[in-house]
């Protein structure tokens, strides 16, 4: 979920976009094509060789043993939380500030989420405020490595051993990203990655991934994924049907050999972004050194954010905003809770364009373009 100024206007060649995906194709379209004439050469395209060699590329990357293919980082989420038996009664404690289906993946299963506030500068779980929010009927807790950047595991995990809670990575937004040296993904119970179009590891379609040192967990979410079948026409348990196909796996196994590379790009404009706004009212983002950010977005926070992303629209600059109404605001989940620096930070958060597909001199012009709003304003 995300917003754009009311006001549009035509998206052409000269707009610098938020994301371009003409460029990435023009980058690795051949390669991306003889992927997909091959899966359509042999003829199988569901649950193949092409997503059990995704499943084991990936998961090895992240740094686990096993890895789960299925439609979407919704799914991820959702068969994750089901399949660690997690149900009506038991509570859940997460973030507001996030992607709904954060959310969704808790209440699909009648659980309750238990909403935490977020860190000001860094604007993921804040960890310290975790033990006031566990009861008797805490079963898990699922932060969110939001925007590309970790949250405070050591601090969440001694939590969690504490308590004896599971640990559900929510990572669709975090595809490289490390705390202190280990991937996002591979500290808790189960990692659970998105691979939207727009992800830093993104497919041409729905796609996702749960990754787990559980053998057990890794093998009922492989049965739980296609209708609870353990074996064609036997049923263990009442499944659903969220796979991930043959031709998304074979354009995520081409794209993996570039992940690395075009992180390093995010973070290469990232920094050329901090250098260029420092010195104007917009508050860039912060990179601890127990943290290695891959900017799935570049998130800045502005007082006058509405009226800086109109004015950029107008210079042809594309922005978005993440997200501008937290979940317990949203009349679907609302609550009582109060949560001051998640409700100030929706306020003001404003996504700048960053992708590996960007220009060195688009990302000087955007903030060229800050610097003349502050000067103009």
């Amino acid at each position: 979920m995300y917003t754009q100024p009311r006001r549009r206007k035509r998206l052409d060649k000269k707009m610098i976009l938020f994301n371009n995906f003409r460029r990435e194709f023009e980058e690795i379209g051949e390669e991306v094509s003889e992927a997909i004439q091959n899966v359509l050469k042999s003829g199988y395209f569901i649950l193949g060789k092409e997503t059990e060699k995704f499943e084991e590329e990936f998961s090895e990357y992240i740094g686990t043993k096993f890895g789960v293919g299925v439609n979407s980082g919704s799914d991820a989420l959702y068969l994750t939380v089901k399949a660690l038996g997690i149900h009506e009664g038991d509570e859940v404690v997460t973030v507001s500030h996030t992607m709904i289906s954060t959310v969704d993946a808790i209440t699909r299963n009648r659980a309750k989420p238990v909403f935490v506030d977020v860190d000001p500068e860094t604007y993921v779980m804040d960890t310290s405020e975790l033990e006031e929010k566990i009861s008797s009927k805490t079963r898990a807790l699922l932060p969110v490595h939001l925007y590309g950047y970790p949250v405070d595991m050591d601090q969440l995990m001694k939590t969690a051993h504490k308590h004896g809670l599971y640990v559900i990575e929510d990572a669709c937004q975090a595809h490289g990203t490390e705390y202190k040296n280990k991937k996002a993904g591979s500290i808790g119970t189960a990692g659970c990655f998105s691979f939207y179009p727009t992800k830093n590891l993104g497919a041409y379609g729905d796609a996702g991934m749960v990754v787990t040192d559980d053998e057990e967990l890794s093998d009922r979410l492989k049965k739980m994924r296609n209708y609870g079948q353990s074996k064609k026409n036997y049923h263990d348990f009442v499944g659903v049907n969220s796979r991930l196909d043959e031709i998304q796996a074979a354009i995520l196994r081409t794209k993996l050999h570039y992940l690395d590379e075009w992180n390093e790009k995010r973070r290469k404009f990232a920094r050329i972004y901090d250098e260029l706004l420092e010195g104007t009212d917009a508050i860039i983002p912060i990179e601890r050194k127990c943290a290695k950010h891959v900017y799935h977005l570049y998130v800045i926070k502005h007082k006058y954010r509405e009226k800086l992303q109109q004015y950029l629209l107008n210079q042809g600059i594309q922005t978005l905003v993440h997200y501008p109404i937290p979940v317990h605001l949203q009349k679907a989940y609302a609550t009582n809770d109060k949560l001051p620096v998640t409700e100030r930070i929706c306020k003001d958060v404003l996504s700048l364009p960053i992708n590996p597909w960007l220009k060195e001199e688009e990302v000087k012009e955007i903030s060229k373009s800050i610097r003349s709003f502050q000067q103009n304003k």
